[in-house]
């Protein structure tokens, strides 16, 4: 049974929050919507935060951003350490990320998200001292079954038996870049199959984690942001994720370090290291079409967004279909 003690405190993130901030996602997603396709993924960008920050502006939290665009100097909005919200309400570190695939949107191709992420204050790692983090996401069933220190090849083996699907039908989600010829290598000489990912590996790790999707896993080094989002949506799936920081020289190492963080082949961060507790809250619209939600489109007077909202705390995933009159939006 569900305790409903804890979302009814005024101190911590509850579900009116949650879709408070779909208007948020949804707000990024659809001023983003004349730049896809458009090769200018820094204007679509741009367009994002400042819906999304003036959004955030109007929920009744105290938000402070732990994953923004950047620092204050280099990002005038939603930077890390801003604060946001109306500062009445529960008290909250907030992960932003206005669109995660800037370049699918850009080119016009799917899997482009507005996303946002929200735990209690304090609860949510800060990494942005190190920009990359190797990952490993998986469903329920590889909770305790595989590690991101095993080859990949064993990986897929133990995984392929909990869920007592063949090896050669396992698929596994990998950001098509060249770190990871070797990994794409290992993976299809174990006998599974790839997906490879132009980018969004926000998407890629949910998809991963959800029990009806086409992918069983999802691995490789992508943004150290992204990671910690992924993982409070993997609070509500019950899923497996796992991180190790992956400097890309020995002075972000050493930045790391100096941070405090654990930098090493051997230093895995597990979920409730990459975010502390289950009172945990994702939130996705769609930007451009993808397997997780669609994307935003326009019919004559009507704008139509698709979004989904994760909670860790009750485990559930829901979705949210709006209709939005366009004639608000000029």
């Amino acid at each position: 049974m569900v305790s409903l003690k804890a979302d009814m405190s005024p101190l911590h993130p509850d579900r009116n929050l949650a879709l408070e901030l779909v208007r948020a996602t949804e707000a990024a997603a659809i001023r983003s919507v004349p730049f896809i396709g458009r090769g200018q993924k820094e204007l679509a960008d741009g367009a994002a935060v400042d819906a999304m920050r003036a959004f955030l502006q109007t929920v009744d939290f105290a938000g402070v951003v732990v994953i923004g665009e950047g620092e204050k100097d280099n990002a005038p909005m939603l930077y890390n350490g801003e604060q946001v919200g109306t500062g009445d309400g529960p008290q909250c570190d907030i992960a932003v990320d206005p669109i995660d695939g800037t370049t699918l949107t850009a080119e016009g191709r799917n899997n482009a998200l507005s996303v946002l992420a929200v735990s209690d204050r304090g609860s949510m790692l800060d990494a942005s001292s190190v920009f990359y983090m190797d990952k490993l996401v998986t469903g329920p069933a590889g909770v305790g079954v595989v590690d991101i220190r095993l080859p990949i090849g064993e990986n897929i083996r133990l995984l392929s038996k909990a869920i007592g699907k063949p090896v050669d039908e396992i698929v596994v989600s990998v950001l098509n870049r060249p770190r990871h010829a070797r990994i794409i290598e290992e993976i299809r000489e174990a006998g599974a199959g790839t997906r490879l990912m132009s980018d969004g590996d926000v998407a890629g790790g949910i998809n991963a984690a959800r029990h009806n999707a086409r992918t069983d896993m999802c691995v490789g080094v992508g943004g150290s942001p992204e990671g910690i989002v992924t993982a409070c949506a993997i609070k509500a799936l019950g899923g497996h994720i796992q991180g190790r920081l992956w400097p890309r020289d020995d002075d972000e190492r050493q930045r790391g370090i100096d941070a405090g963080l654990r930098v090493g082949d051997d230093e895995v961060y597990e979920a409730d290291d990459l975010v502390k507790g289950d009172n945990t809250i994702f939130v996705a619209t769609g930007v451009t079409n993808g397997e997780l939600v669609a994307g935003v489109r326009r019919e004559g007077d009507y704008i139509y967004t698709e979004s989904v909202v994760l909670r860790g705390r009750s485990g559930t995933l829901r979705r949210i279909s709006s209709e939005h009159l366009t004639s608000k939006w000029l």
